[in-house]
């Protein structure tokens, strides 16, 4: 077995001899070993250096406020079903299940039944509208459509009564094209699952 302080002068060797073949200072490339070494460790500090350096990290407990004012450690969420003013039925329903999917994959918090859950996060589908953003001419009819999802949502701990998050009016705004066979219920899906993602985002720690 060869030892690498053993192969060491004979790598210097060849080196000095390459670098007087191709014109160069046999003591400065004799000396490459050391060099790389030296670089390897440089380059391996930089790599384990640079995630920390950018904010990167993949530990979803850091992007969420997982604690209340009282520093009481925040882990699970008693989820209602979403209320609802509007008409048109199902919507609620079709939210609460997007919010759920959302809440269990995104965040650090597991969903509990009222009685063990630390907060309880309630809402209200307050409003739907739609508006025509462009019109098929020769057929006189709508082209492409906005579907307009209005809620209230409201995050609260349920040990100390603390209000989290309060939002009495939130708004998600999708577009759907008739023509390409695209309507209000395909809208509606897209606009329920934006929304659960926008109101996990509100359960960040910045956005308290």
């Amino acid at each position: 077995m060869i030892h690498f302080a053993e192969a060491t002068p004979n790598l210097r060797n060849i080196a000095a001899r390459r670098g007087r073949r191709l014109g160069r200072f046999p003591h400065f490339v004799a000396s490459w070993p050391c060099a790389a070494i030296v670089r390897g460790v440089a380059l391996s500090l930089f790599i384990a250096l640079v995630p920390a350096g950018c904010g990167y990290t993949t530990d979803r407990n850091a992007q969420f406020k997982t604690v209340n004012a009282n520093k009481d450690p925040i882990r699970t969420v008693c989820l209602d079903i979403m209320g609802s003013r509007e008409f048109r039925r199902d919507l609620e329903l079709q939210l609460t299940e997007a919010l759920a999917k959302r809440i269990e994959a995104e965040s650090p918090f597991k969903l509990a039944k009222k009685q063990f859950a630390d907060t309880i996060l309630t809402g209200e589908v307050k409003e739907v509208r739609q508006g025509t953003l462009g019109r098929d001419f020769k057929e006189v009819r709508p082209r492409e459509t906005a579907a307009t999802l209005i809620v209230s949502f409201q995050w609260k701990d349920l040990r100390t009564g603390e209000v989290l998050v309060d939002h009495p009016r939130f708004v998600q705004t999708v577009d759907y094209i008739r023509p390409v066979g695209e309507d209000f219920y395909h809208a509606m899906q897209r606009a329920c699952d934006r929304m659960a993602e926008r109101i996990v985002e509100e359960l960040e720690s910045d956005n308290w």
